[in-house]
């Protein structure tokens, strides 16, 4: 069983200790094959992972509880479940959240869990997150963290998402992902939780804006 299988096993028995083993086999195996589509070239497991490793940064740093980072966990794995590169805006964060609430039902999360999860993964459309609830917060900054990534690693993840969009054409391509990259560096801050404010922005910043200039 892949390790990414084991944590996911985890994680839904800690929020749903009644799920059947083969309903949680079931939907870990169909999440992981999306994540493993081989179409995709940034929102893969190597995505997945990362955004683990920030939120247990940000679990140890306090800015989310064990529970919270759980969920956020569970989350991560539908946050783009369901990624076609030519989908309308917010068509994808719309269907993986559906999946999120469809799949969770049959895993016998309760209504509370299910409704967090699924308003964690339309967050994503935009990024918009009002209010500094600890979960959604430590979720946002999670999802963002590449952001602040060593520059070989952030440079690689700009070229892996325009291998993503490669049906686009290049001016089409550099102007519509300035008007994504460029509000955020304009944001009073890129992060939500303390911690990330501290340890990430500085280095989100320096990244955008090298980016920014290369697409211009």
């Amino acid at each position: 069983m892949p390790a990414l299988i084991t944590w996911w096993t985890l994680d839904v028995r800690s929020l749903a200790p009644a799920a059947h083993n083969d309903t949680v086999t079931a939907v870990g195996s169909s999440l992981l094959a999306r994540w493993t589509d081989p179409t995709r070239r940034y929102h893969t497991t190597t995505h997945l992972v990362e955004m683990f490793w920030a939120l247990e940064d940000l679990e140890l740093a306090g800015a989310v509880d064990d529970r919270g980072g759980t969920l956020g966990r569970v989350a991560a794995w539908f946050h783009d479940a369901v990624y076609d590169p030519q989908a309308l805006p917010g068509a994808n964060e719309a269907a993986s959240a559906d999946l999120a609430r469809e799949s969770l039902r049959q895993l016998g999360f309760d209504e509370d869990d299910r409704q967090a999860v699924a308003a964690l993964v339309e967050m994503t459309a935009g990024h918009d997150l009002d209010g500094d609830e600890p979960v959604g917060a430590a979720f946002h900054d999670a999802d963002l963290w590449v952001l602040s990534a060593p520059a070989e690693r952030f440079d690689e993840y700009c070229a892996q998402v325009r291998e993503e969009y490669a049906h686009v054409e290049e001016d089409v391509y550099r102007a519509g992902r300035a008007a994504i990259l460029e509000p955020l560096l304009h944001r009073d801050r890129i992060y939500r939780t303390t911690a990330a404010l501290r340890e990430w922005e500085a280095a989100a910043r320096v990244n955008l804006g090298r980016e920014l200039a290369r697409l211009r």
